[in-house]
Formats: C-alpha cells, structure tokens, sequence
C-alpha cells in the first residue's frame, strides 16, 4: 500500500467517523424533542368589533363565506378609497354570487373613525363592504393577528395620518388565510379567484 492510498484511506475514514457523529447528535436531540419543527406563520383569528350600523361583529359571523380583508381609515388621501373602489368593482363582477362573500374594511384609526363616519364613507362603494372599529384595544387586538403594520404620522398643524400596511387579504369560509389578495388586475379575473372559493 502506497502513502498516497494509506493518506486516501485515512481522509475517507475521518469524514466517516464525522459523519456518523453528527448522525448520531441529530438523531440524539430529535429523541429529546429539541429538533424544532418549521412552522406556518398564522393570519387572523379571533375578534369583536362594531359594524357600520353599531351591530358587534366576530369571526363567528363570517363562517361558510369566504372574505377580503383590508384595513385603511377614512381620512386616508388615496390608497384606502382606490383598494375599496377596486374590491367593489370585483364584487360587482361577482353578481348574485356576492352575497356568498364578504368584505371587511377594518379601521387603524379608531379615534376618529366612529360607526356613523364609516357609513357615511363607505356609502360611496359597493353595499357588501363592512366597515369596522371598535376601542383602541380591540383593533390593535386585530391588527396584531393580521399583522399589519400601522403607524400614527404627526402632520403641520397638530394633525396626523396613519401609515398602514395596504395588502388586501383573502380568507376562506373557516376564517384561515389563503393568500394576498391581487387587485391590479382585471375585476373579471380577481372575481373568478374569489368565486373558487365559494
């Protein structure tokens, strides 16, 4: 046997030996119940908030429908009024089907954003949207289950605006998230995504 072999031999024997070992520590922590499983970011869950009309409304209400979900304010210039236009458009690309459905557009601004104001605000879009509020406490409840980022901004003068996250969400008749729902696209075809899930 030649030093070059014997040097061979003895590399594959060592990268062996470490092999087994590590083997040997992964199935000795699984055992033990160290191995740490992958898990699925959870979206949504339990909540009670107040309708347009002052009805409470939970999770509950929304079984054997799927829905959207958006959260915005009223107050907000530009892309709380577009997302609710686009998510009425596809509603009404829905027909008879929208009564199968549902929309949430859920306040991040529920200082100012009272039953009354939100009906008045969601008078200019499709009927099957809910407008939804509540005290400081329960909504921050429901955007930490969604988790949404929002923000009170200070503006000149002693006002404020809210930054928020501007994702739509689709969820399905058991109230589990499915995926970010696309609405820069035509309503015909995000209505035929939402109708799969009626």
């Amino acid at each position: 046997m030649t030093a070059q072999t014997s040097r061979l031999i003895l590399i594959i024997s060592a990268f062996l030996a470490g092999l087994v070992l590590c083997l040997s520590v992964v199935v000795l922590v699984a055992q033990r119940g160290g191995v740490p499983l992958p898990q699925t970011a959870t979206v949504g869950g339990p909540f009670s908030l107040v309708d347009q009309q002052g009805k409470k409304i939970t999770e509950q209400d929304l079984k054997g429908r799927p829905f959207l979900v958006f959260f915005g304010f009223t107050h907000c210039p530009d892309v709380c009024p577009t997302a609710l236009f686009e998510i009425s458009e596809v509603f009404r690309r829905l027909g008879p089907d929208a009564d199968r459905a549902a929309a949430l557009f859920i306040t991040v601004d529920p200082e100012r954003d009272t039953p009354a104001l939100i009906k008045d605000y969601l008078s200019n879009f499709d009927p099957h949207l809910r407008g939804l509020t509540g005290d400081r406490e329960a909504v921050d409840a429901v955007i930490k289950a969604y988790r949404v980022y929002a923000r009170k901004v200070e503006t000149p003068g002693g006002g404020y605006t809210m930054d928020h996250t501007a994702l739509v969400y689709l969820m399905d008749k058991e109230g589990r998230f499915v995926a970010p729902f696309n609405l820069k696209r035509r309503p015909e075809e995000a209505a035929a995504e939402l109708r799969r899930y009626l």
